[in-house]
């Protein structure tokens, strides 16, 4: 049985920079120490990348984790991060309670969004924008009532 999402991933260049920026601007918290690995035969054959090498670390906030990944080994494909309209897992959400209030405090901190301030949907206010690496990060606030507000997770529909 499926409970929920416990973790999302991220590849980043500098798992330091990230870290700082998952941790300071958006407020996750480190729940592991870095843990670097390299010929770790297990580890290859568990993500199917022979020959790696890399340090990951784990945080969390709210109801989810998330996992960066600093790989040395072997060398990414590509050096652009994936757009909307790539196939592949092009964003992820945070819930908010005040959007406006999420907006202009990142925009401070200086996190780059798409739009100068969130799109009014009526019952989802939500705006995109990137972390350091470009990957991109939507800001969702959600009417309680709505089919898929966050006060609903792991709720048996009625």
């Amino acid at each position: 049985m499926i409970r929920g999402v416990h973790h999302f991933a991220l590849h980043t260049q500098d798992i330091d920079r990230m870290a700082t920026f998952y941790r300071d601007v958006l407020g996750f918290t480190p729940v592991t120490p870095v843990f670097p690995w390299a010929d770790e035969p297990m580890i290859d054959r568990a993500i199917g990348v022979p020959g790696s090498s890399a340090k990951s670390l784990m945080m969390s906030a709210g109801n989810c984790y998330i996992e960066l990944f600093e790989y040395q080994r072997p060398p990414s494909a590509t050096e652009a991060p994936l757009r909307p309209n790539d196939r592949g897992y092009t964003h992820f959400a945070l819930d908010v309670d005040d959007i406006a209030q999420a907006y202009e405090r990142l925009t401070a901190a200086g996190m780059r969004f798409v739009n100068p301030g969130p799109v009014d949907f009526g019952e989802i206010k939500a705006v995109y924008g990137y972390d350091p690496d470009g990957n991109m990060i939507e800001l969702q606030q959600v009417s309680p009532d709505h089919a898929f507000a966050f006060e609903k997770l792991g709720r048996n529909p009625s």
